[in-house]
């Protein structure tokens, strides 16, 4: 299986999986690209999903749906499936509850299509308010192997890497991570994110007395994080 990376309209990543000749959109807000790129491979568009219920990550499926044949799969299909099969191949599904409480997160092969998940170079904001949630989701795709490639929700790895540069100047991963930076093709591999993303890095003890040196409670791992997450 492919994935198709497709921006929309400044500063959202939507997705198309696809193999020889079906495919499946996420986050599908670029719909008239994407349909013409199907168009274009010859391909069968199948299902649209999403990776969270916000509007800006659903605005394309009514466009999708109505000029395909495709169907639709609601986030209880996708949390009681836990897997979608695409041409005999399978694209697991996890809940990944924090930034919404509907929050999934897709796995194919050495890919994470994490939404507003993971970003690239940072987490997404806690609008379900569970922070022990978003903690545990996060924790679960750290457990991927270190060249597993996230696909994020949103294009923010400037904005995110001057964020981190504030918090600790003196790494040196981040400007090579936006040496590579291509705005046509946004990604970070898990390796990456653990050199580069302070909110992996809750246990890390640079970060530990990046947040001392705060006054920011440090004392156990959901402590470190919370303290991380009041710095958004």
């Amino acid at each position: 299986m492919k994935v198709k990376q497709f921006r929309y309209p400044a500063d959202n990543l939507g997705y198309l999986i696809y193999a020889e000749m079906t495919a499946m959109a996420i986050d599908g807000g670029a719909a008239r690209e994407i349909l013409s790129f199907v168009e274009a491979k010859d391909l069968a568009l199948r299902y649209v999903t999403n990776t969270h219920g916000h509007m800006d990550h659903t605005v394309g499926n009514k466009a999708l749906l109505d000029r395909s044949e495709a169907e639709f799969l609601d986030n209880n299909t996708l949390l009681k499936d836990k897997a979608i099969e695409l041409e005999g191949e399978e694209i697991r599904v996890y809940h990944t509850p924090g930034h919404t409480s509907d929050s999934v997160t897709f796995h194919l092969e050495n890919i994470l299509i994490s939404g507003d998940t993971l970003f690239n170079g940072k987490v997404g904001r806690c609008f379900s308010g569970d922070l022990k949630d978003f903690l545990d989701s996060v924790k679960l795709l750290m457990e991927f192997p270190g060249e597993t490639i996230v696909y994020a929700g949103h294009d923010y790895v400037e904005e995110y890497m001057e964020f981190a540069k504030q918090l600790e100047p003196d790494n040196t991963h981040i400007e090579r991570f936006l040496g590579k930076y291509d705005p046509a093709h946004v990604y970070s591999t898990l390796d990456e994110e653990f050199k580069i993303n302070p909110f992996l890095r809750f246990n890390d003890k640079k970060i530990i007395s990046i947040l001392q040196k705060r006054d920011l409670p440090v004392g156990t791992e959901y402590e470190r994080w919370e303290s991380l997450m009041s710095l958004m």
